[in-house]
């Protein structure tokens, strides 16, 4: 079978199995995030950039190649999480603008390649410091590989074929490319989401594959796409569901279970609930129940092993979710009209923070709006928009407050209009901080702008967390378990506890000179532990003077600063 051009009917297909294939392969990606700390994201935050894209797609029924272009640029853009899935979300960006220029209703070779072409450029711009051995060298790769074969080929399958063998080459080679990668013995993740991409849209192209659906939409996803042809359940009547959330979850056993173990854990499950089905191997338990207390199920869970793909859904509220949306999209507009109503301010600040108490911190020193975030999930770029439109000033700050949000932060300064928004690329909770204490009102944005970098460039930062794998990283041996600190340029300390892993960060960051050290501890850090890491700080640096805040954020049970 040859294929010499292609529709919109066509590539709508090709792009709904590309967004099943890489939601398939979700968490095997965010495996493959080199830094072993619990926060590995990549598919996660690909997959929801997509996703995103493809509600819209999927509910086209449409020749229209303009109007197709546009939902998956769109879609892809304001869904965007993370580098990866910004990075993503440029390339559908610059592929379907190219197919969408050629003002045709069909596509042949020549416009194909250019599209590649084009998506690679316009992902390669929208990063400040392309870095090889990602995913932008894999999407190099393919597009080189399309303008060579443009002339050529005739088969659009055979052209296919080859740009992907040539994508799967390059992402081989990564490790090459990015010492981290070969040491820790992986491909990049981004690279191997885009592959994914790729195949799960041959497989559409070469009819390996019939009609597609989407079914890997998650609860809230799939709720939303039912929107669109609402059906009348307001006659149920809930009272008769007799257990009222459906819980889902995979037990990671510590040891096989044997057959009386196992017995006892569906009895368990037995006598709290219903529409049970359980699911034993050597090494995990698949469970789903019906049940009134899903926390029964859970702790049950955790007396056997670690619980993974844990996933609760109110089934009584199901008929509700309407009107559920309804009264949420009423609060946010009341909070749009409330911000224009309010008096206009020279100045607005927006922060992303990952706890309660650095929320209370950045309250206090003049955050007007806060978005929940960080290395465990990133804010989309729809996200930072609607946080702007909640600011009324004319100049906006945002402080991403990490390396993986400043992407989606800048898209967002982009696509807001008749506001003036500033970036400041803070990398971390720290940096943020000390960037707002900066700020000085009577200055301008561009000479507040290089006072906040300037007092961020003077900045030692450290994270502290924990390791949930062995592997060997920056010269260090690291096993499950240890406690790391992270600096701005790599691994600072590995140690079995975690007061050595802040002291000896400590020791590394004011190795300068540097005076004062600043302690945010995290919410699995009691304060009682957090003030003897203060005075076993205090007691060891004597010329320094040592801070402790309370953050409250999850995963890392420090972050420290140095200046």
């Amino acid at each position: 079978m040859e294929i010499h051009e292609l529709n919109a009917f066509v590539i709508r297909k090709c792009f709904l199995a590309a967004a099943n294939e890489l939601a398939s392969k979700k968490e095997w990606i965010n495996e493959l995030n080199v830094f072993p700390v619990p926060d590995g994201d990549t598919g996660t935050n690909m997959t929801m950039t997509m996703m995103s894209a493809a509600k819209e797609v999927a509910a086209l029924e449409t020749d229209d190649m303009k109007v197709l272009c546009k939902a998956i640029a769109s879609g892809s853009l304001r869904g965007a999480r993370g580098n990866s899935g910004v990075i993503l979300s440029q390339l559908f960006r610059g592929f379907t603008r190219e197919l969408a220029a050629a003002e045709k209703s069909t596509v042949e070779i020549p416009q194909l390649a250019a599209a590649f072409v084009r998506a690679t450029e316009t992902a390669y711009k929208a990063v400040m410091k392309p870095k090889e051995g990602t995913i932008l060298t894999v999407a190099r790769a393919m597009s080189d590989k399309a303008e060579e074969l443009q002339n050529g080929a005739t088969d659009i399958i055979a052209f296919a074929k080859d740009i992907i063998a040539a994508g799967d080459a390059a992402l081989e080679q990564t490790p090459e490319l990015l010492p981290v990668l070969k040491q820790a013995g992986v491909v990049d993740s981004g690279g191997q989401g885009l592959m994914t991409v790729m195949h799960g849209a041959f497989q559409a192209l070469s009819g390996e594959i019939g009609e597609v659906f989407l079914e890997n939409f998650d609860a809230a996803q799939a709720s939303e796409s039912r929107e669109a042809h609402p059906i009348d359940t307001s006659h149920l009547d809930t009272s008769e569901i007799r257990f009222g959330y459906c819980t889902e979850f995979i037990v990671n056993l510590e040891h096989p279970l044997s057959d009386d173990e196992e017995q006892a854990f569906k009895s368990f499950l037995e006598s709290i609930g219903d529409s049970i089905v359980c699911v034993a191997s050597e090494d995990m338990v698949k469970v789903h129940v019906h049940t009134n207390d899903p926390g029964l199920a859970i702790q049950k869970g955790l007396s056997m092993g670690s619980l993974s793909r844990m996933k609760i859904d109110n089934m009584r509220e199901e008929h509700n979710e309407r009107l559920i949306r309804n009264a949420s999209q009423l609060a946010a507009e009341e909070k749009r009209k409330q911000a224009a109503s309010a008096e206009k301010k020279p100045y607005g600040f927006l922060s992303v923070s990952v706890g309660d108490g650095l929320d209370r911190i950045f309250k206090e020193i003049g955050v007007d709006q806060l978005i929940s975030g960080g290395q465990t999930m990133n804010p989309s770029t729809e996200d930072i928009l609607n946080a702007i439109t909640a600011i009324n000033a004319d100049t906006i700050f945002i402080l991403p407050n990490n390396k993986n949000i400043i992407l989606a932060a800048q898209q967002a300064r982009d696509l807001t209009k008749g506001k003036n928004v500033v970036v400041v690329p803070t990398r971390n909770i720290p940096e943020g901080i000390t960037a707002m204490v900066s700020f000085l009102p009577e200055s301008s944005p561009e000479e507040n702008l290089a006072a906040m970098q300037e007092a961020i460039r003077h900045l030692a930062t450290a994270e502290v967390t924990y390791a949930v794998r062995d592997t060997t990283m920056d010269d260090f041996e690291i096993h499950a378990g240890d406690f790391m600190a992270i600096g701005q340029n790599g691994m600072l300390t590995v140690e079995k506890k975690v007061e050595d892993a802040v002291l000896n960060a400590i020791e590394k960051l004011t190795a300068d000179g540097k005076e004062l050290v600043t302690l945010y501890y995290g919410s699995d850090v009691s304060e009682q532990n957090a003030k003897l890491v203060k005075e076993l700080a205090e007691a060891r640096f004597e010329d320094c003077e040592v801070e402790l805040n309370y953050g409250g954020q999850p995963v890392y049970y420090y972050f420290i600063s140095a200046e």
